[in-house]
């Protein structure tokens, strides 16, 4: 028997800094399904597309209103593969994954 962790898709994000040699946890979350995967992905990206600075946040805004880029997340993620958003400023990569069942993280 299958435990419902083991078929949940695993949401993180996480931000290393230039100097770091560990990511910071941003959040995790499980999901029942690709599209609540997704969903945390965006509620994620949004959240720290909001505290960059405006021309770091640009791409982050573009993932965000680029329906065919969610389009391809979804369905990514429906076909078991992991999808991933990195947001980048001048010391920081940020990192906002979503990982199907039995696929390895990061």
């Amino acid at each position: 028997m299958v435990t419902t962790a083991l078929r949940a898709y695993h949401c993180w994000a996480a931000a290393r800094t230039r100097d770091s040699t560990e990511p910071i946890s941003l959040g995790t979350r499980t999901a029942p399904s690709p599209r609540l995967a997704l969903r945390w992905l965006r509620n994620r990206t949004a959240a720290i597309t909001a505290q960059l600075d405006p021309p770091y946040a640009r791409p982050g805004r573009d993932w965000l209103t680029d329906e065919a880029e969610q389009e391809k997340a979804l369905a990514l993620l429906a076909t078991g593969h992991p999808y991933r958003v990195t947001l980048h400023d001048d010391r920081t990569t940020y990192v906002i994954a979503a990982t199907p069942p039995r696929t390895a993280a990061w």
